[in-house]
């Protein structure tokens, strides 16, 4: 196992100091969930032209955004534990390579079917890529300052990356759609390049003596792709509702499996012993309200921008690009915050300030100015760096190194399952809402509705943390604490 890169000298001020060589690897690690980011936001603003240079129709498009939904869900608990037992710097270094391949792939498309092969595929890579890289973090630095440090700058990192990758797409599909593949695999070469001297080796995983859970491994992965399926579909009700149950009752028929399974086998993919844990299911509900939330807000407001306004999708990426602030706040202001109030405070104030973003942005006219939509794109920015990274270091605070891979799979699928959620729950109340009226007002009328879908997941969330600040406060303790990750008082 890899040993925590101990803090330097200089006394408790000094716990949080993150090391040179430690550093170097932090960086590269960054960089990775900075592509991940900017990859699929760079994706969204390019929808538009793959559509006119291809000939795609809207359900084929749709598939080009779903299908890499599909692989980054569906895998992403297989890849958390692939990174445990099979060594983390090794899975990270391999996907990152298959990354590079089929995001070149999908530049050189040239039909619709390559396209969503290549991102499916690019998923997949991704549910490998981001439990290795985060359980490389949580194992290789000290649990407590100097580890909660390096995971805010790391979700700064993964928030700018989604934000600069929404103006830094608008600008290269003006060039070419193209160059929204192509400049991942820039970047991403250039990654793996530097995590093959700046990542340190594993040491060899302990050998299990039951053997690998081939039958746990297919059935949960099974289950995440069908249920993910299910909820992708919701985005289209017109389509009918035959597929979208039969893949709702697959997941959830293989996820009754998948627990019979692991607790009968002798070497469990995943020990559900886990899911006891209640500070980490609450993380992991947090993480799929707030993300549902968000991606429901981000999608219903650039459909607002561009087609019930009228702006580019240049305009549309501006507009959003406030919400930034995260990746500079989440690193200098969201310590000192969650060294002095703990983690769930700050939590269940970054959800309220989003319930308030999303609050303000109800009342949205076809008048509206920018400055009127301003404060709901800083407060999100704000609650984006009060939220996401306390939220992944109570997703694997006190989780034994050996578990860290599984850790980091469940938190990303939380997050990945709420996009999918908020997405499609927002898709179908917007078309509902809007019906066979083609007018403005209709839309306007569509666009309201389907933003209580993004309050009242937020909303949610916000009760799920209150619940776990009731359980601390009748609490003598909890088994891990830290300056940083307990509460105070």
């Amino acid at each position: 196992m890899s040993t925590p890169l101990s803090p330097p000298p200089g006394g408790a001020d000094r716990t949080d100091h993150i090391g040179g060589r430690a550093r170097g690897m932090l960086l590269v690690l960054c960089g990775a969930i900075f592509l991940e980011g900017i990859d699929v936001a760079m994706l969204n603003v390019a929808l538009p032209s793959i559509r006119a240079d291809l000939g795609l129709t809207t359900g084929s498009l749709s598939w080009v955004m779903s299908s890499y939904i599909l692989g980054y869900g569906g895998f992403m608990l297989l890849g958390g534990r692939a990174a445990d037992l099979l060594g983390r710097r090794r899975m990270f270094l391999a996907w990152l390579g298959v990354f590079v391949a089929f995001s070149g792939l999908g530049g050189f498309a040239t039909e619709g079917w390559v396209l969503i092969v290549a991102r499916f595929v690019t998923g997949v890579a991704s549910a490998f890529m981001a439990p290795a890289g985060l359980s490389i973090i949580t194992t290789n630095f000290a649990e407590g300052p100097q580890r909660n440090r390096a995971l805010l700058v790391y979700a700064g990192t993964a928030a700018a990356g989604f934000s600069l990758g929404l103006v830094v797409g608008g600008l290269l599909a003006t060039v070419s759609w193209r160059w929204v593949f192509f400049a991942p695999v820039i970047l991403a070469s250039a990654i793996l390049l530097a995590a093959l001297a700046l990542i340190p080796g594993d040491s060899r995983p302990p050998r299990s003596t039951g053997g690998f859970d081939l039958a746990g491994a297919v059935t949960v992965t099974g289950a995440m792709f069908a249920l993910v399926f299910a909820v992708v579909r919701l985005e289209d009700p017109g389509s009918g509702w035959g597929w979208t149950v039969a893949a709702l009752a697959a997941g959830l028929v293989l996820l009754a499996a998948f627990t019979a399974i692991e607790r009968r086998s002798a070497a469990p993919l995943i020990r559900l012993g886990i899911l006891r844990s209640g500070p980490l299911v609450r993380a992991n509900l947090g993480a799929l309200l707030f993300g549902g939330s968000f991606f429901g807000f981000q999608f219903l407001v650039v459909l607002y921008l561009q087609e019930l306004r009228g702006w580019s999708s240049l305009q549309a990426a501006l507009a959003l690009l406030v919400v930034g602030i995260d990746s500079v706040l989440a690193p200098t202001l969201t310590p000192r915050l969650v060294n002095r109030f703990g983690n769930v405070r700050v939590i269940l104030g970054g959800l309220c300030l989003a319930a308030v973003a999303y609050a303000l942005f109800l009342p949205v006219g076809l008048d509206w100015t920018y400055a009127a939509m301003f404060p709901t794109m800083l407060l999100l920015g704000l609650a984006f760096a009060l939220t996401y990274g306390p939220l992944t270091i109570a997703a694997t605070d006190g989780v034994p190194e050996e578990e860290q891979g599984v850790a980091g799979g469940l938190l990303y699928t939380s997050f990945q399952f709420g996009s999918a959620l908020g997405l499609s729950a927002a898709t179908a109340v917007n078309v509902a809402a809007t019906g066979a009226g083609g007018s403005l007002l209709a839309g306007l009328d569509g666009f309201r509705a389907a933003l209580f879908v993004p309050v009242a997941m937020v909303v949610a969330g916000a009760a799920i943390m209150v619940s776990g600040l009731r359980g601390r406060t009748g609490s003598g303790g909890t088994r891990h604490r830290t300056p940083v990750a307990a509460e105070a008082g």
